[in-house]
């Protein structure tokens, strides 16, 4: 499912982040495709209607309506220990007669019934955001005769917490040195980091941190900074592309040897060298370390853009419940905080790791520094006792962009 779901995704999140812009913020594009996504299964439960809607809308799924739906029922009904997900669809006072085939088309969870006033929208947003997002991204009016909503949200600790560092480790080159005292550094173990060669923009550096549960669902959250020089649009890309094996937590492709690295200062790492002790085999052995700020913000969307697919969704579910529109509204409500002991991120869219000295080597030490703005997607973990992996496993689930760190609180230190 991961490999059916990864591309329209990706491709999903890149049309969602260049309409939001690089300014700081935080989305969830996987919260606006499912809710699409049930919307294919509402317009695909008459296959043999013809609804101009339906094509727009499987363009903007990156898929065909079947496909989407399908996705959405395996996820929705089979839902991650780590990520809440709930959706509903809400018809406006009581709707009798018309066809029905489209209520056993949608996700077994999903809650079906009679709109409810403001006070039950948001309600239902605290609820199903374990109270991370209170009020629903849209407000009701006498006008509005069904909606459509999502809501996705995580609460994690770090398997490994981070430890703290001055925040002058961040490089002479970024302004956040000056700005904050403490920023995050990884633990000698735990934490995986690289420097990854992209085709497109050079070399970026990479931080996964993990937070795993006992059954092996979990959540790691891929940290990805690419020269200032380059676009937002351009980082999100590669990181959502590197998302693909971060579950796996294998090497990424492209990744460099710090021994074909020239040693000193970049705008993106620090390369030293020093004789050690090491196992490694050759004598050469690599470390990274990452320097890395707290962070953390609230966004709200306007997602009535049409490449965003919500007004052929709008269309597409009108007719399906032969309920007459005339117009849409389509927004999305996105939180996420990043710290030294974990991370959390809702979002609601309506529409809505001592013996004997070993011999002697040489260590190289690559500190990636992240002191610049950089994009951060957290993918879902569903590997299970067996072997396989279940539907969630490699989903990207949240993204961001960080331009506004926040410092170290002191509690943290």
């Amino acid at each position: 499912m991961t490999t059916d779901l990864h591309g329209p995704l990706s491709a999903y999140a890149a049309r969602l982040h260049a309409t939001i812009g690089d300014g700081h913020h935080v989305a969830s594009p996987l919260g606006a495709w499912l809710l699409l996504a049930v919307c294919a299964a509402a317009a695909d439960a008459d296959p043999a209607a013809e609804d101009p809607a339906a094509e727009d809308l499987a363009r903007a799924l990156g898929t065909d309506l079947g496909s989407a739906a399908e996705v959405a029922r395996t996820l929705l009904d089979a839902p991650h220990p780590l990520v809440a997900s709930a959706t509903a669809l809400w018809r406006r006072g009581e709707q009798r007669g018309g066809p029905t085939g489209w209520r056993a088309a949608l996700p077994a969870t999903t809650e079906v019934g009679t709109l409810p006033d403001q006070a039950g929208l948001d309600a239902w947003a605290r609820e199903h955001t374990d109270g991370l997002i209170d009020t629903f991204p849209l407000k009701v009016s006498p006008d509005v005769v069904f909606a459509l909503a999502s809501a996705l949200a995580t609460r994690i600790s770090w398997a490994t917490p981070f430890d703290s560092a001055d925040a002058h480790a961040l490089g002479v080159d970024s302004a956040w040195a000056s700005r904050l005292r403490q920023v995050l550094r990884s633990p000698s173990h735990g934490h995986r980091c690289a420097i990854v060669s992209s085709p497109r923009v050079g070399d970026v550096i990479v931080h996964a941190a993990p937070a795993q549960s006992n059954d092996g669902a979990g959540l790691v959250v891929l940290s990805v900074a690419a020269a200032p020089q380059v676009p937002a649009t351009e980082v999100l890309s590669i990181a959502y592309g590197l998302s693909a094996g971060a579950a796996d937590g294998t090497p990424p492709a492209g990744s460099r040897s710090l021994f074909d690295l020239p040693l000193g200062e970049t705008a993106l790492w620090t390369l030293s060298e020093e004789r050690v002790r090491t196992r490694a085999r050759d004598g050469r052995e690599e470390r990274h370390t990452a320097v890395l700020p707290c962070w953390s913000a609230r966004s709200g969307h306007d997602l009535s853009v049409a490449a965003l697919g919500f007004p052929a969704a709008t269309a597409a579910l009108a007719r399906a419940l032969t309920q007459p529109v005339q117009g849409f509204a389509a927004r999305q409500t996105a939180l996420a905080r990043y710290d030294r002991y974990g991370f959390e991120a809702a979002a609601v869219t309506g529409m809505f790791g001592t013996v004997s000295l070993p011999p002697e080597g040489v260590a190289r030490t690559a500190e990636l520094r992240f002191g610049h703005p950089y994009a951060v997607v957290a993918v879902a973990t569903d590997a299970r006792p067996d072997g396989t992996t279940g539907p969630w496993h490699g989903v990207p689930v949240f993204s961001a962009w960080v331009t506004d760190p926040q410092e170290l609180s002191e509690s943290a230190t």
